[in-house]
């Protein structure tokens, strides 16, 4: 079915409808790469919006939820064995998935969504949208383990080379490390800790690209604005 773009605009939450026509006047509009005009018609099923040179989501029925997820929930839609899923903690009249995932003794930010486009933005390492972990490590956070983990570790499916590696707070027998990656292979940071002697306690992650809420208790969950939304389909790229 065929829509005016403005009203698809205003109906995405970004703009009201003059604000949308404004927009459009003003250029900042396209459909599929090409500049849009005030009356325009698309199929919001397969149009391709950007404003500002950013996607904006038009097609009917998507939603976005972010969960703080607590340990012992599994980051899938299903699970054969009965046990909690992420998918169980979000109030979604619409079928959602999780983008990505965490290992069951992780916790912290995940998203859900039936958006696919957005879910393989997110996902493919082509992307490299950073995820941001807080993680707690047994063992003495030494110069040399830190030089290790920032020039990279060599695991068995190859180096695993974080965005950057601070140290939060530093005791004797443990420490609190902010860990930034550009990927996310199967208990990459895990493994990669656990290499420079440096066994993880607790794995939390923070940040997903630019979003964070450092409100957001385990287990509970809300949806995306459309300004967050976008803010993850810019630091995707195109």
């Amino acid at each position: 079915m065929m829509e005016r773009l403005q009203k698809l605009i205003a109906h995405s939450g970004l703009t009201s409808r003059r604000g949308a026509e404004e927009m459009i006047r003003e250029g900042r509009v396209t459909v599929d790469g090409v500049a849009a005009h005030l009356g325009q018609k698309i199929n919001p099923e397969t149009a391709a919006v950007e404003v500002d040179g950013v996607p904006l989501p038009v097609a009917p029925g998507l939603v976005y939820y972010l969960l703080n997820k607590p340990v012992d929930v599994i980051s899938t839609a299903d699970d054969a064995h009965g046990r909690p899923t992420v998918v169980d903690l979000v109030s979604s009249d619409t079928r959602v998935y999780p983008v990505g995932r965490l290992d069951s003794d992780s916790e912290g930010l995940i998203l859900l969504t039936n958006d696919g486009t957005l879910t393989e933005r997110l996902t493919h390492p082509r992307y490299g949208v950073e995820k941001t972990y807080l993680v707690r490590v047994a063992g003495t956070a030494t110069s040399a383990r830190l030089r290790r983990l920032r020039e990279g570790v060599e695991l068995d499916d190859g180096v695993a080379r974080p965005v950057s590696v601070r140290v939060v707070d530093r005791l004797d027998t443990e420490a609190l490390i902010e860990i930034v990656m550009g990927e996310g292979r199967k208990r990459e940071v895990r493994r990669m800790c656990e290499a420079v002697g440096l066994p993880v306690m607790r794995l939390m992650r923070t940040a997903i690209g630019p979003l964070a809420d450092h409100d957001l208790r385990p287990g509970d969950s809300r949806k995306l604005r459309v300004e967050e939304v976008r803010s993850l389909y810019a630091a995707a790229g195109r």
